[in-house]
């Protein structure tokens, strides 16, 4: 097992902590990770994704999806009601589970899906506008001098600033 200093990475950065603990859970994290249930990640467009879980068994008021800071948690737990089964082999996992996926900043889910045994979350990153680059134009001539600018006091602009 590798460990990794990442107090570099503290010296020279400033909000970057999430990043750097999420590393530090992935390569802590255990070897034996649970496996159940089965689950697919695809690339659906160009900011779109879909989780797709093996959810076999579970119907959709057995199962929760939770989103809170940036992870997202798909839950089930099976009802109690057996109707005096006696089972000869029991193959089909009902066990009660709990999956989480850390999300990226922007990433919004947009709806889900329980179909054929399969529960299916669709994702999309949404970067804001403020973040998304923009074209500044370059105006001709006149050169703004901006001691004037803010010393005017007839000047709302540089107030609103």
């Amino acid at each position: 097992m590798h460990n990794l200093d990442f107090s570099p990475l503290f010296r020279a950065t400033v909000g970057f902590d999430r990043i750097a603990d999420m590393m530090d859970r992935v390569l802590s994290a255990d070897v034996a990770e649970p496996t159940y249930p089965p689950y697919n990640i695809e690339k659906t467009a160009g900011d779109a994704y879909r989780i797709s879980l093996a959810v076999a068994g579970f119907a959709e008021d057995e199962l929760s999806i939770e989103l809170r800071e940036n992870a997202l948690i798909v839950s089930a737990k099976k009802s109690a009601d057996e109707n005096g089964r006696t089972y000869l082999h029991r193959g089909i996992a009902t066990r009660a589970f709990e999956r989480r996926f850390q999300l990226a900043d922007h990433i919004r889910v947009t709806g889900a899906a329980h179909e054929n045994g399969m529960l299916h979350i669709d994702l999309v990153r949404e970067i804001p506008e403020a973040l998304k680059p923009r074209r500044i134009e370059i105006s001709r001539g006149q050169t703004v001098d901006v001691k004037s600018v803010e010393s005017d006091p007839a000047n709302t602009s540089a107030k609103a600033a």
